[in-house]
C-alpha cells in the first residue's frame, strides 16, 4: 500500500486536485467520481509486500517488528480511507463493503499493535454486533476478534495470563456457539500451553466432550505426550552443520529442545529471549538443540549466521512433516520442551519464563 500515490488518486477522482483540467475532459458526475473514488480506493488497500531483500537475506526480529508497525500504521491509514469513501458517498453500491473494509483494517491495525486504534475498533465492533442481518459466521468472527484481542492484551503479564484470558473467552464463545470447531481449538491452544493437571484436565474435557473428531484426535496426541513427561526423550541426528548430536550424550546438562522455523513469526520473535538465556546459562550447562521445520536449507543457514544461533539444529526439509515433529506428535510452533540432567523429559511449555525454569532444573 503506497500510501502517497492512494491519496493523490482518491484527490483526482474527487476533482480537488489543485489545477486539474476538469473541463478539458468534461465535467465528471458524481457517480463517475464514487466508482472512480472506490477503484483507487482498492489499491490503496492492497498490502505492502516484504522487502524484496528479504528472499534471498532472512530478516532480522527487530526488522520483522519494524515491517510490522509499519503495516499497522498503513492499515489505519487504511481505515480512514475507507471511511472517507462511504462518508462522502453514503448512497454508492459499495458503500456498505467499504463499511466492513474499515472494520477489517481496524482489526489489522490493532492485531499488528497498533493501540491508536484500539477505541474506534471496539466501537465499530458494538456497532456491527447490532446488525440483525449478521450471518452467524460473521458474528463468531467478530466475538473470537475480540476474546483473542483481549487475551494479547495480557502479554505484558505473561503467558499465563494470556491463556487464562484466552480460556475465559473460549468457555464464553463455546456457550454462545457450541457446534463450532473453532471454539474447541482455542481451548485445545490453552491446553497445549498449560502444564500439569492443568493442561491433562483440559485436554482430558476436550475428548470426553462434544468436540469434532479431529480436535479429540489432537487432544489424545497432547494427552500422550504428557505421558513422556518424566521419561527419558531420544533424539539422535547429524545437525545441518555437520555436526553429531545425541540428547544421551548430554546426560549432566540441562537441554532446550527448541521446535520452530524461520518463517514463523512468533518463533523468530523468541530468538532474542532464547538467545539470552543461552548465554547467560551455558557456561552452567545449558544446552539448546533446534529442530528446524524449514524447507529451505539456505533460508535457515543465512538466518542461523545473522541472528548468531551456535546450537546445532535439525533439518530434514519437510515442513510439518518434519522426522521429530511427527515423531513428537508437534502440531504448532514454536514449541520448547526442557530436559533435565537425566536425559528425562520435565517441560512441554519452556517458552514462559525460559530463564527461570532452567535455572531451577541446573539447581537439581
Amino acid at each position: 500500500m503506497n500510501v502517497k500515490p492512494a491519496v493523490l488518486m482518491l484527490l483526482l477522482a474527487a476533482g480537488l486536485a489543485a489545477g486539474a483540467p476538469a473541463k478539458c475532459f468534461g465535467a465528471p458526475t458524481p457517480a463517475d467520481s464514487a466508482d472512480a473514488a472506490w477503484k483507487a480506493l482498492q489499491k490503496a488497500l492492497r498490502s505492502p509486500a516484504p522487502p524484496a531483500e528479504w528472499q534471498t537475506n532472512h530478516p532480522s526480529a527487530a526488522e520483522i517488528g519494524e515491517f510490522r508497525q509499519q503495516q499497522g500504521r498503513l492499515a489505519a491509514e487504511a481505515a480512514d480511507k475507507v471511511k472517507d469513501f462511504y462518508t462522502r458517498f453514503p448512497d454508492h453500491p459499495k458503500a456498505a463493503e467499504a463499511r466492513k473494509k474499515e472494520y477489517e483494517m481496524a482489526a489489522i491495525a490493532v492485531q499488528l499493535g497498533n493501540t491508536n486504534m484500539e477505541f474506534r475498533l471496539a466501537a465499530l465492533e458494538s456497532g456491527r454486533a447490532k446488525d440483525p442481518g449478521l450471518s452467524e459466521d460473521e458474528r463468531f468472527e467478530l466475538r473470537a476478534r475480540a476474546v483473542q484481542r483481549a487475551a494479547m492484551k495480557k502479554q505484558s503479564q505473561g503467558m499465563p495470563a494470556v491463556m487464562a484470558e484466552l480460556e475465559k473467552g473460549a468457555r464464553e464463545l463455546i456457550r454462545e456457539f457450541p457446534k463450532r470447531s473453532e471454539v474447541y481449538e482455542m481451548l485445545l491452544e490453552v491446553a497445549s500451553n498449560a502444564s500439569g493437571d492443568k493442561a491433562r484436565t483440559l485436554a482430558q474435557e476436550i475428548v470426553d466432550g462434544p468436540a469434532p473428531d479431529d480436535v479429540k484426535d489432537s487432544a489424545k496426541v497432547l494427552l500422550n505426550k504428557m505421558d513422556a513427561v518424566g521419561k527419558p526423550l531420544i533424539m539422535q541426528f547429524t545437525a545441518v552443520d555437520g555436526r553429531d548430536v545425541d540428547l544421551s550424550k548430554l546426560q549432566g546438562k540441562v537441554v532446550l529442545v527448541d521446535f520452530w522455523a524461520t518463517w514463523c513469526a512468533p518463533c523468530v520473535g523468541e530468538v532474542p529471549n532464547v538467545r539470552a538465556t543461552y548465554e547467560k546459562l551455558h557456561p552452567k550447562g545449558f544446552e539448546i538443540i533446534g529442530i528446524s521445520f524449514d524447507q529451505d536449507k539456505e533460508a535457515l543457514e543465512k538466518f542461523v549466521a545473522k541472528e548468531k544461533i551456535t546450537w546445532p539444529q535439525f533439518f530434514d526439509g519437510k515442513g510439518w512433516q518434519n522426522r521429530f515433529g511427527r515423531e513428537f506428535g508437534i502440531n504448532s510452533i514454536p514449541a520448547m520442551w526442557l530436559v533435565d540432567k537425566k536425559g528425562l523429559l520435565r517441560d512441554l511449555n519452556a517458552r514462559g519464563d525460559l530463564a527461570d525454569k532452567v535455572e531451577k532444573l541446573l539447581r537439581e
